[in-house]
């Protein structure tokens, strides 16, 4: 299992900034993040730090969703001219995600490309280091070995797996997400349950992931809908609950609904939450026979009455309806026609998200038709 060097947790964690900096003995930051996230004073919280011990450092703020090629390799540019010798990723997903891969190919420049990241990368040195702090609880990418990068040219996104990406260190501060708006949060608490979930069901899920995820999906149903609303406290769950899922999705992969997901957020710039949340519980109970015991659990963290003792056809049932609720009760939305999708677009999106690495993971075997069948029924 491969997790951060370090991580810290709660309200106020980022104060640990000055001092990690200094005992690692960096010399200036090079800030990724985005022109929202400076707008909104959140990337500042950050800088003041540095500021206030005379640590040199630029922002980049050039990021935007779903992160392109184009976007990495300008970014790869910027840091070399900084002069920078550490990384910061300040942000959701798409800072998160654009910091690592200008990490990776600067200490790697034979992938300057960006397209030969896909897959499992060769690469062959560590990346540069990153200090990860996450303004969102979802994506957990601060502790994962994976990011995502949008082929613009090609309309697809892509995942790269890659050790070399992990951040040596982790700052998940609940007080940094505050600004949230509330369909972001959404949004974003609806990708780590999909996380949890698939990471407990995927193929490769063992002892140790199933008690990381299981945790997680207990947190985040008990703790999504008041986050979402303002409780601070459940805020500081959720930043908790999201990164015990990435640590565990991380090390084991994930399935279908990301594998669909991908090619919704690459052809119309989807949220990919959002996408997420609208794929979770159709593609849960086209998976259901697949998956043993495992969606009773998943009803148990729902709170589904009688979760114990039903008969598994109809636990497995009760779970995917719980699911599926849990998800509207949020306002998310429930068709595909919500986030843009075309249905001429189907047989395309289909072949997309069946070449997708995650979909290798999905519990139960999949062809371009279901798949193609799966993005119908939503539409």
């Amino acid at each position: 299992m491969i997790w951060n060097q370090t991580a810290h947790f709660g309200a106020g964690a980022i104060s640990v900034i000055p001092d990690e900096i200094a005992s690692r003995g960096f010399t200036k930051a090079f800030v990724v993040t985005d022109a929202v996230l400076v707008q909104a004073g959140v990337t500042s919280r950050v800088t003041d730090l540095l500021d206030a011990v005379g640590f040199a450092y630029e922002v980049y703020s050039d990021v935007t969703p779903n992160p392109a090629i184009e976007a990495v390799q300008a970014g790869v540019a910027a840091f070399a001219a900084s002069g920078a010798d550490v990384l910061i990723a300040v942000g959701g997903g798409s800072p998160q995600d654009t910091c690592k891969a200008i990490g990776i190919i600067t200490a790697n420049p034979e992938f300057s490309d960006v397209r030969s990241l896909e897959g499992v990368a060769a690469t062959k040195n560590p990346s540069v280091p990153i200090i990860a702090i996450p303004t969102t609880a979802g994506t957990a990418s601060e502790t994962t070995i994976n990011y995502v990068i949008t082929d613009v040219e090609r309309s697809r996104k892509f995942v790269c797996v890659d050790p070399h990406d992990i951040p040596i260190l982790a700052i998940v501060d609940s007080e940094m997400m505050s600004s949230a708006p509330r369909a972001l949060r959404v949004a974003t608490g609806l990708d780590a349950l999909t996380h949890a979930i698939e990471g407990y069901t995927t193929k490769g899920a063992w002892e140790l992931s199933d008690l990381l995820h299981m945790k997680a999906i207990t947190t985040i149903a008990q703790s999504l809908r008041a986050s979402v609303d303002g409780d601070p406290v459940a805020a500081e769950r959720m930043a908790l609950a999201q990164y015990v899922a990435g640590m565990g999705y991380s090390n084991v992969g994930l399935g279908l609904v990301h594998g669909m997901a991908h090619p919704l957020g690459a052809f119309y710039n989807a949220p990919h939450g959002v996408a997420n949340g609208i794929l979770l519980a159709p593609v849960m109970a086209f998976n259901a026979l697949a998956t043993g015991e495992r969606f009773r659990d998943i009803a148990v963290a729902f709170a589904v009455a009688d979760a114990a003792t039903l008969p598994l056809n109809e636990v497995r049932a009760a779970a995917v309806r719980a699911v599926a609720d849990f998800a509207q009760s949020l306002g998310n939305p429930t068709r595909l026609r919500d986030i843009g999708a075309q249905t001429e677009d189907l047989p395309a999106l289909a072949q997309a998200a069946f070449d997708d690495v995650c979909t290798g993971g999905n519990p139960r075997d999949v062809t371009v038709d279901d798949i193609r069948d799966l993005y119908a029924s939503l539409m």
